[in-house]
């Protein structure tokens, strides 16, 4: 961040300025959080869902697809389903995108490219404009919806399930993003850092992780996706999943509503007869489960206070209660040989530096995933932001080094984006062009 700045909040630009059931859209502003839209379609009864991110309730739509993430529907790709941008510009004036920018335009809120260069892509991860309204296309509620759970016990067992899983995207009977999160990652979701068993010592041991997923009943890689379509389409996408996965995977397992009413009514006595506590299980389950559904969630937040020696509070700040959190987010060719690699790299790297690696990764498009590596940490700890900094940097570094490269990045990176060919010289010219004097964003994403 350039020092002398000034912040713009537009939290209270927070309007719904048009909606339709029938063709599936919603215009918003910047303020408009996840939350507010999901309660908005539950009070009209819409058979319409979002596709929400695990940043919370309170997360802004259009600053989340304004950074180019993603969720967990078929919609996951979240700038893929937007259109008609309205931008203000460093000189005060006002742009629109695509057919937006005409006069009482019929397809303003539904066709994304307008006539024309495309102008969309300019405005995220940029320091271009500011995006004070956009149209994001809502995803019907398919007839039928199962969510699937499966886990690895072995880390060798990544690259062929990456490699299983790769045929199922491409043809279609996975359309929705798919989510394989690492034993670290599941514990950060379940708990706290173990203090007592560890003995105070970090990064966490190896015998006692292996006793914790012997326990708590999770492998050494958990996996979560969503079946969507009528009943007979799911039932044969659930029965290539099973054939696909077959000698890959354990604990491949089915879920719909009826299916999770029960096991929460039995949860009970199935650990009288079974010695399991299911209901651990099922608070994890229950807001993954939800978010394959488009609605929001604040769970994923408390995994924020990993290294706290204090649990999260009822209202999480991770920034107030001093949770430290890095993110690196390099992209590959969805095979296994490239996920194997990249989390690898990210694994010995922070445990050198002594964090745990809790790494996703996300089969985002039918071709491509994205891995993201979290490094979390205790701010009230004295040398831990250093620490934790110089480890994100070695880190970038390394993969970057190999050709994986971020899809996002923090302010603390964004110079590591600055190169000199022909794209960013464009990007500089543009820049130049629409802010000669370096109003907006100064630095941002490099594009001077």
């Amino acid at each position: 961040m350039a020092r002398s700045s000034v912040l713009l909040d537009l939290g209270r630009m927070n309007q719904i300025v048009d909606f339709s059931e029938e063709l599936a859209y919603v215009t918003v502003e910047p303020g408009v959080t996840q939350g507010q839209l999901h309660e908005f379609l539950q009070a009209r009864g819409s058979r319409l869902w979002l596709d929400a991110t695990g940043a919370g309730p309170d997360c802004s739509l259009i600053g989340n697809v304004m950074e180019r993430g993603f969720g967990h529907t078929p919609y996951g790709d979240h700038f893929a389903h937007v259109c008609g941008f309205e931008v203000i510009l460093p000189s005060g004036e006002i742009a629109r995108t695509g057919f937006a920018r005409f006069p009482n335009a019929q397809t303003a809120a539904v066709y994304k490219w307008g006539v024309g260069p495309t102008l969309d892509g300019l405005f995220s991860q940029s320091n271009l404009g500011i995006v004070t309204r956009m149209t994001v296309w809502l995803m019907p509620a398919p007839p039928y919806f199962q969510a699937f759970f499966f886990q690895c016990d072995e880390n060798k067992q990544l690259a062929p399930l990456i490699e299983a899983l790769r045929p199922l995207r491409l043809s279609g009977v996975l359309r929705s993003t798919v989510h394989i999160a690492n034993d670290y990652k599941v514990l950060s979701s379940l708990q706290q850092y173990p203090w007592e068993e560890c003995g105070g010592s970090v990064p966490l041991r190896e015998d006692v992780m292996l006793e914790l997923r012997r326990r708590l009943k999770f492998g050494a890689w958990s996996a979560s996706g969503g079946l969507y379509g009528t009943r007979r389409q799911v039932a044969e996408a659930r029965r290539l999943m099973r054939r696909a996965l077959k000698g890959k995977v354990e604990q491949l397992q089915f879920l719909d509503d009826r299916m999770l009413r029960l096991a929460s009514r039995f949860a009970k006595p199935y650990q009288l007869l079974t010695g399991w506590d299911l209901r651990r299980t099922l608070e994890l389950v229950r807001p993954v489960f939800g978010l394959l559904k488009g609605v929001p969630t604040g769970q994923p937040l408390a995994s924020c206070y990993w290294r706290k020696k204090t649990p999260p509070p009822s209202q999480m700040d991770p920034d107030r209660d001093g949770c430290g959190l890095l993110w690196c987010a390099p992209v590959a060719p969805m095979e296994g040989e490239h996920a194997a690699r990249m989390t690898r790299i990210a694994s010995t790297i922070l445990l050198e530096y002594g964090f745990e690696p809790a790494i996703s990764l996300t089969l985002i498009t039918e071709r491509s995933l994205c891995c993201v590596v979290s490094i979390s940490y205790d701010r009230s700890q004295a040398g831990e932001d250093e620490r934790a900094m110089a480890c994100y940097k070695h880190l970038l570094r390394a993969l970057t080094d190999r050709g994986y490269y971020s899809y996002r990045l923090g302010i603390q990176a964004m110079s590591e984006a600055d190169s000199h060919d022909g794209y960013s010289g464009l990007l500089r010219a543009i820049k130049n062009a629409v802010d000669p004097n370096g109003i907006l964003a100064p630095g941002r994403y490099q594009a001077m």
